[in-house]
């Protein structure tokens, strides 16, 4: 009988969940809505047991009559879930999104906390990375931290839930607390931050990935049997990466999601120069992911479809009719809450569109986003040190026309990634690997089609580029006078 093997990634606005054979052909695919619960103070929390409910439910559903050889989690990076024991949540896990660090993020730039922690382990901090949303705790509900056992990623804390143990994985662990090595954390990065005396929250380190057996818990939650092998990691973003093929030194990937992430595979950790980005420990000495995973993404493009009343349909349809350059209109897509995380941080980031006319269409807005988070994608990779190979993934590649200016903007063909459920592919992968059981990377990774760019439209955006460049610089003076309006509203 072949053997299965079963990916989960608990996403931020979705668990998906994909049954695999030996080929890395999926026989079965689920996935179920997740919440986000907006706070004040431009909070955003999620709930753990709901998350765990997702993670059955689509489990049990494409698991039905076949008991998988091994089960891989994957899941949003960032954040802050603070568990017991049990891995039970002690609070709503402080999501990724979660803007209430600012102030304290805006401390440590001040005083040189985020590029004393860069040069450590070459990853900068945002709002909603765990270092300021575990200081923010600290500062306001000590008495939880007080409480718990684990302050964690959300795999992890699942990946407890199911086997009783107590683990995380080098990618998670590198950022920010990591001692640059992919195997430790940092001392004088605890100590900058104002944490060593929560040091007993971070979870041990595995490498290559924590595993272990389902516990007899978990057996009940999940419908399979008692001691089915579990495994751990990588989150989400590397998680795609090796679903994706990224192997090799240069290779790239670009997922086109919420998020807009962009990572390359390199051979040296970057801890010089301006901090920017993350560098993400693989497991693998010598080798790291250089991450810009921007904040803007899918959901800026949301936002604008909303604003105009319009559906998803609607961009294929605007590509078509507006000319690149969009009729003069221009858009600096920063709209999260939480501000910017990569290729730079500011926390008071926001959007602009420019270069609106009373000729101005909505099919020009729609290309003007477009082209916006295009643009944002070069920055990102433009500051990881280039790409000569780049994979797409994520639920804006679908768009062929969109998947078209991005090809045209970047400058390099574009490899779609094998579908479905690439980072639930990348997690089975690496479970394989940690087993000693590799599966053949070059099949599961196969790309669908290859998005060639335009040399035409090559050379219009690279003047397209240097102006959107122009604009960020001339935002940031505005940003700041923001920033400043905020404190003396405070």
């Amino acid at each position: 009988m072949t053997r299965t093997w079963l990916g989960i990634d608990a996403g931020t606005s979705v668990v998906k969940a994909a049954l695999f054979d030996d080929g890395g052909e999926a026989l079965a695919v689920a996935g179920r809505p997740l919440e986000l619960v907006h706070a004040a103070d431009d909070g955003v929390e999620q709930d753990l047991d709901a998350i765990v409910t997702a993670i059955a439910e689509v489990t049990r559903e494409v698991a039905a009559g076949n008991t998988p050889h091994v089960v891989a989690i994957t899941g949003q990076g960032d954040g802050c879930w603070v568990t017991d024991e049990a891995g039970r949540a002690v609070r709503p896990a402080l999501s990724w999104l979660d803007g209430r660090a600012s102030g304290i993020l805006g401390r440590w730039n001040a005083e040189g906390v985020t590029e004393r922690i860069f040069r450590v382990n070459g990853t900068t901090v945002f709002p909603g990375a765990p270092g300021p949303l575990l200081a923010w705790l600290d500062e306001h509900e000590p008495d939880v931290l007080d409480r718990a056992t684990t302050a964690g990623a959300c795999k992890d804390a699942v990946f407890t839930r199911l086997t009783g143990e107590r683990a995380t994985d080098p990618s998670d662990s590198s950022l920010p607390f990591g001692d640059g090595t992919g195997t430790g954390y940092s001392d004088d990065a605890l100590g900058a931050m104002g944490l060593a005396h929560r040091r007993d929250l971070l979870a041990p380190i595995t490498l290559p990935v924590p595993q272990g057996p389902l516990s007899a818990a978990g057996a009940e939650l999940l419908g399979l049997p008692a001691g089915t092998p579990i495994s751990s990691g990588p989150f989400d973003f590397p998680a795609c990466a090796r679903g994706g093929g990224v192997r090799e030194v240069g290779d790239a990937l670009l997922i086109v999601g919420t998020t807009l992430g962009c990572m390359v595979h390199v051979d040296e950790l970057a801890t010089g120069g301006d901090p920017a980005g993350f560098s993400v420990a693989t497991g693998e000495p010598g080798r790291w992911l250089r991450a810009m995973p921007a904040m803007v993404g899918t959901a800026s493009m949301d936002w604008m479809l909303q604003t105009l009343g319009l559906g998803v349909e609607a961009i294929d349809a605007a590509l078509g009719v507006s000319p690149p350059g969009a009729g003069g209109v221009e858009v600096l897509p920063y709209l999260a809450t939480s501000g910017e995380r990569a290729p730079f941080v500011d926390p008071h980031a926001s959007g602009q569109v420019t270069g609106v006319r009373l000729t101005t269409t909505r099919d020009d807005l729609l290309r003007a986003m477009c082209e916006g988070l295009a643009y944002a994608a070069r920055h990102c990779f433009d500051a990881a040190g280039g790409a000569s190979r780049i994979v797409a993934a994520g639920g804006g590649t679908r768009s062929r026309p969109w998947l078209q200016v991005f090809a045209d903007v970047l400058g390099v063909p574009l490899e779609l990634a094998r579908t479905p459920e690439v980072g639930a592919r990348g997690a089975v992968l690496c479970a394989a690997a940690a087993r000693g059981e590799d599966l053949d990377a070059e099949t599961w990774t196969a790309p669908e089609d290859v998005v060639e760019p335009d040399p035409a439209r090559q050379a219009f955006y690279t003047d397209g580029y240097a102006r959107y460049l122009d604009h960020v610089q001339a935002a940031r003076p505005f940003w700041a006078t923001r920033r400043a309006s905020a404190a003396v509203a405070r």
